[in-house]
């Protein structure tokens, strides 16, 4: 029986339990996934490791202990776990078909492991890696050793000096580890001489912080290929990260060769989710053109022999440099006979799977879409003699469906939803909608709606208007638990989520038609997007409105303050917003404005004063909600200060919210809840609906 909420809050929202991505065994008949669970009763949180029987659809909890992370398969029944201490990691073994028997200890460390992987490399060897934080000699490091320093002060005489949440420590960098296990018996043993840091006596660091993580690396049967920054550029200016290969045969190399750089001609930027072919000989990859923007298209690499990196080919390349596939492509995973690639990438709010073949001279046409509707995540393999892919995706009424698919009849079928498709939630498919709009320009734009569970076509609705950050990112069908449209639709709201300029999903031009035209194209798409609701969708009340944004939607919320578009709102909200651009430069990823704004500060000013928000300040007067958390580095909290200086100085009803433990997203489930009380509270009061139970200080407020 499918237990249903009787309405989708933020409590039934935050305390559904969350699973992680499912990975299958190499016969396809079992996937470990975690799942946890916060309870605001007892104010505490449940976690598990499961075991999922792809044919039967059940699954087995296996252990309870939060401790355990990273179940990762070393044969079919067999898994590796990191049991974590304070600041010990304990490697253990499991049996997944065991449930309720304790796992063996294979070795621990004085050192913080994660971001493992495992793989089979023959003669009965695991190759394993991990990635740890490393001593100035590239040793592992043991925090419970490090001395703790009588004064507090931090001295800098190069960048980063913070970055996105915390002080960069000059002494600390994370080593990417590699060691072999094998049986002795009926146990695993990791082979002398243990683990060996790949990236000792280099500058070299893996994964990439702050969002590196297990897609940095690969390993394979004829070693290690992994992602770094160049050491020899400033990291806050340029975006540049390399490929290297460092050759191991057996995994026990105690001095490993120095990792030597993949080349790729005049693609300088990013670079990511190395991916060994089955076969180990080969590597695809990606990687951007810029150095030094973060959102430049992805471009598909192919490694065909990875003894010879003279020879590295892009996939669909072009001789104007632009690349002949419009998409981004984001995971890459090898067919089984490794023929074919398997590649997700955004297209119009939806991270669909393609497939192409998997030599870019075979690639004459563009790859083939294999999904129309969600968002995929990770995907692999079913089993090594099935060419079926394990795929986990959430759509904006789902948080987590498993599900297989036949590359070659396209042939879906669910194995498991963590909501029921969303019944669990009382939400349904009918409740989403889209269209498309008439932009600033000779160009459409694209909007996501969500509906009411309890709908009715004959009715009015107030509109809640939902601006994405980025600003090179896209709303999606996909599901969130900081920014789920359904919580809005379910207070009574109808959520429209445009896709303006800049948006990612509409191929390149669209997304970099944002630069220096901050508050240019976007906000009068905005605009239109606005006037075409009023006169084309009858259901929606476009004059009992509210608009909310983060980050750079928290920006277009000052921006719009200062516009016509600001008064047809009945309040707003900015969480982490920019209230002046002329004081972007206190960010950490100073790559960002300079891209975005064309160069500089001192040499570009004129850029970064177009699209200052703060400039506008004169014509603020709409009630507004501010939201800014102390641990955000990215955009400091005096822009939130700022904002809310200005309201009140300008006698404009408002009020802030402030975490001094959150960065840029609010994550804490107490922390959570207490926003979206406040912003529901906010938004509420001033389009007339309830606001039971939400924020008791709001009911002091006043309308005046």
């Amino acid at each position: 029986m499918t237990i249903m909420a009787t309405k989708f809050t933020p409590e039934v929202l935050l305390s559904a339990p969350r699973r992680s991505a499912a990975v299958p065994n190499s016969t396809g008949t079992l996937a470990l996934f975690t799942v946890s669970q916060y309870s605001f009763e007892s104010h505490s949180r449940k976690y598990a490791v499961k075991v999922l029987d792809i044919k039967s659809r059940l699954s087995t909890q296996l252990f309870d202990d939060q401790t355990y992370t990273e179940p990762t398969w070393v044969s079919d029944t067999e898994f590796v776990i990191l049991k974590n201490g304070d600041s010990t990691t304990s490697l253990l073994v499991a049996d997944a078909t065991k449930p309720g028997s304790d796992p063996y200890e294979i070795t621990s460390f004085n050192a913080s492991l994660s971001n493992i992987k495992a793989k089979d490399i023959g003669n009965d060897t695991i190759a394993f890696a991990c990635t740890a934080p490393t001593t100035t000699s590239g040793e592992l490091l043991n925090e419970a050793d490090e001395k703790t320093p009588h004064s507090t002060g931090k001295v800098y005489d190069c960048l980063f000096v913070r970055h996105w949440d915390s002080y960069v420590s000059k002494n600390t960098k994370q080593g990417l580890f590699y060691g072999a296990l094998k049986k002795e018996g009926e146990k695993f043993k990791l082979q002398d001489p243990g683990l060996v840091n790949a990236l000792a006596g280099t500058e070299l660091e893996c994964p990439v912080p702050p969002f590196g993580d297990v897609s940095d690396y690969d390993i394979g049967k004829e070693g290690l290929v992994f992602v770094s920054k160049d050491p020899k550029l400033n990291p806050a200016l340029w975006t540049k990260t390399d490929l290297y290969y460092v050759p191991l045969k057996t995994f026990t190399e105690s001095k490993p060769p120095f990792p030597q750089v993949v080349k790729t001609g005049e693609l300088q930027g990013y670079t990511g989710v190395p991916v060994f072919s089955h076969s180990g000989t080969k590597v695809a990859f990606k990687r951007m053109r810029n150095k030094q923007y973060e959102s430049d298209k992805w471009r598909l690499l192919l490694i065909p022999d990875i003894k010879d990196l003279s020879n590295v080919q892009e996939f669909y390349k072009t001789k104007d440099g632009e690349g002949g596939w419009d998409l981004r492509p984001e995971g890459i995973v090898w067919s089984n006979d490794d023929e074919e690639l398997y590649v997700t990438a955004e297209k119009e709010g939806r991270q669909i799977l393609f497939k192409l073949p998997s030599s870019p001279l075979k690639a004459t046409e563009l790859p083939q879409p294999l999904t129309k509707d969600g968002a995929i995540g990770d995907f692999h393999n079913l089993s090594k003699d099935d060419d079926r892919l394990f795929f986990t995706s959430t759509s904006l009424i789902d948080n987590s469906a498993y599900s297989i698919i036949d590359p070659k009849s396209k042939e879906q079928g669910l194995i498991s939803s963590s909501s029921k498709e969303g019944k669990s939630f009382g939400l349904t498919k009918r409740q989403v909608a889209e269209f498309w709009f008439k932009g600033a320009g000779d160009y459409q734009v694209h909007a996501l709606v969500m509906k009411p569970s309890n709908f009715d076509p004959k009715k009015k609705y107030p509109l809640a208007f939902l601006v994405h950050g980025g600003p090179q990112g896209a709303w999606g069908e996909s599901w969130s638990t900081r920014w789920n449209p359904a919580i809005f639709a379910e207070q009574g709201y109808v959520a429209v989520m445009p896709n303006p300029t800049g948006s990612t999903g509409y191929g390149q031009a669209f997304t970099d038609a944002i630069a220096k035209d901050w508050g240019g194209r976007p906000y009068n798409d905005l605009v239109n997007c606005f006037e075409h609701i009023a006169e084309n969708i009858p259901f929606i009340d476009t004059t009992n409105a509210v608009a909310l944004g983060a980050s750079y939607g928290g920006y277009m919320m000052n921006w719009i303050q200062g516009h016509p578009l600001g008064r047809k709102f009945k309040a707003l909200v900015c969480h982490d917003g920019i209230f002046s651009t002329m004081s972007n430069w206190s960010t950490e990823e100073l790559f960002f404005p300079i891209h975005d704004f064309g160069g500089v500060l001192w040499k570009h000013r004129d850029n970064y004063a177009r699209w200052d928000p703060a400039a506008f300040v004169g014509e603020w007067a709409t009630p507004q909600l501010i939201i800014h958390s102390e641990l955000d580095y990215r955009l400091p909290i005096s822009e939130g200060l700022a904002a809310f200086n200005a309201l009140q100085t300008r006698g404009v009803e408002s009020r802030i919210l402030i975490f001094p433990d959150e960065n840029h997203w609010v994550l804490k489930p107490e922390n959570s809840l207490q926003w979206h009380k406040e912003v529901l509270a906010w938004i509420n009061k001033y389009t007339g609906l309830d606001t039971t139970g939400l924020s008791g200080a709001t009911k002091n407020l006043r309308i005046d």
